[in-house]
């Protein structure tokens, strides 16, 4: 997807990692594609890193740049391994992406999640015949609570979250928002969070950035 980048003619400079209690997970240099950047960001394991910022701002965008799936340029980083040494596949495990209107393609849940990791569908409020569901009868909460799921099964080093709880009621927002803490803090892993919910980004704390027209700028609240 990234026609722009050209690693092997631009090598990244390692970076020390200014946060010595905790490892440096991802780090971004000069990314940009042709409506964001370029900017720079590092999440260290345990972390959660937030974007607010208005609609149309480029917040999805930053998010599917890191991803890889729209063509960009730069520099990524992952615990040091440079994204072009990963396959596309093997780069999404990693760093796993939950878009705000999650993609399905058979007819039943139980097509689109692992075995096993029955504690995950439990925490969400979910029964194990949860798989037979057809995806048809899916609420949207139910579909972001459910693709949550298919993404941690995966066991990804970093999180890219795009207003994960924005169809949930306030008690399934906050089961998530504990369930996603829950992981970052036993696997070491980190999350990039987009959200609009003031309320929301004051629970989860960390640090907060705002994007406007495609920049980043780290803000104080």
């Amino acid at each position: 997807m990234n026609e722009f980048r050209t690693p092997e003619r631009h090598p990244a400079p390692v970076l020390m990692d200014d946060s010595p209690d905790t490892p440096l997970l991802l780090e971004i240099q000069q990314l940009r594609t042709p409506q964001i950047g370029p900017l720079d960001l590092s999440l260290h394991a345990g972390e959660v890193v937030q974007v607010a910022g208005p609609s149309g701002a480029g917040k999805s965008l930053l998010l599917r740049a890191i991803t890889d799936l729209d063509r960009n340029e730069g520099q990524i980083r992952l615990e040091g391994h440079p994204r072009h040494t990963f396959s596309g596949a093997g780069w999404r495990r990693r760093v796993g992406y939950l878009p705000a209107d999650p993609a399905w393609w058979a007819d039943t849940v139980g097509e689109h999640l692992q075995s096993g990791d029955e504690h995950w569908l439990e925490a969400l409020g979910f029964t194990p015949d949860v798989r037979t569901w057809t995806v048809d009868r899916l609420s949207s909460g139910e579909r972001q609570r459910l693709a949550l799921v298919r993404v941690l099964q995966n066991r990804p080093r970093v999180l890219l979250l795009d207003e994960p709880t924005a169809n949930l009621d306030p008690d399934n927002t906050r089961t998530m928002e504990r369930l996603i803490r829950d992981y970052l803090r036993e696997s070491d892993a980190a999350a990039l969070w987009v959200s609009h919910d003031a309320d929301q980004r004051s629970r989860l704390g960390g640090r907060l950035f705002t994007m406007e027209n495609g920049r980043l700028t780290e803000s104080n609240g």
